[in-house]
């Protein structure tokens, strides 16, 4: 696949994704190595202490996942101020199907159908960014200061025919012209899952 930019043409080699067929939702529920009482302590929590503590006082020193849970079988639309705008998704599990690129760089488009949905850049490796960190949704990432994106292009990539979605990778090096040549690509393609995610740039 070839994606071209005002000033450069890349070559996206295609890498095969195995994507576990089982769906998980609730996840930010498994949260719990602290209590919602000690979670609003903590700075990027404190402004919800007027609207959580004087109506939840008694469930407050359960653990955080658990108290954010029972909020929400009770219907109570509190539980997602803790959460980040995707955190209460549905997700998949899924992974590089090919050991070769794990330890390569550059850039990565997801393609459904053959348009081009996501453009993303790995600094790292695509093995950690791909596998470890979009392919499997972990509970911290469900929260403020968690990982937004993740829980965003994974929730994509679950309500997906795995079928017809594609993972193209461009291997490059050098840090900088891998975020110039990210930029240049999504302001060329305005690709869906990037706009939702940013907006326009």
């Amino acid at each position: 696949m070839r994606l071209e930019s005002r000033a450069c043409s890349f070559e996206f080699e295609p890498v095969g994704l195995l994507i576990e067929p089982e769906r998980f939702t609730d996840v930010f529920a498994l949260k719990n190595n602290k209590t919602a009482r000690e979670t609003l302590m903590h700075p990027r929590y404190r402004k919800l202490v007027p609207l959580v503590q004087p109506r939840y006082e008694f469930g407050l020193d359960q653990a955080l996942g658990s108290f954010l849970l029972d909020l929400k079988r009770q219907g109570r639309p509190e539980y997602r101020a803790f959460l980040n705008r995707y955190g209460d998704g549905t997700y998949c599990a899924f992974q590089l199907s090919s050991d070769a690129p794990l330890a390569q760089r550059g850039l990565y488009a997801f393609s459904v159908g053959g348009e081009v949905k996501y453009i993303g850049r790995c600094r790292d490796s695509f093995g950690k960014r791909l596998n470890l960190g979009y392919g499997r949704i972990h509970p911290k990432n469900c929260y403020l200061d968690g990982q937004a994106t993740n829980c965003h292009l994974n929730g994509l990539i679950a309500q997906q025919d795995a079928e017809g979605l594609t993972l193209h990778v461009h291997v490059m090096q050098a840090g900088d012209e891998i975020v110039a040549a990210e930029l240049a690509l999504i302001e060329r393609y305005l690709p869906e899952w990037n706009i939702a995610l940013y907006g326009r740039r």
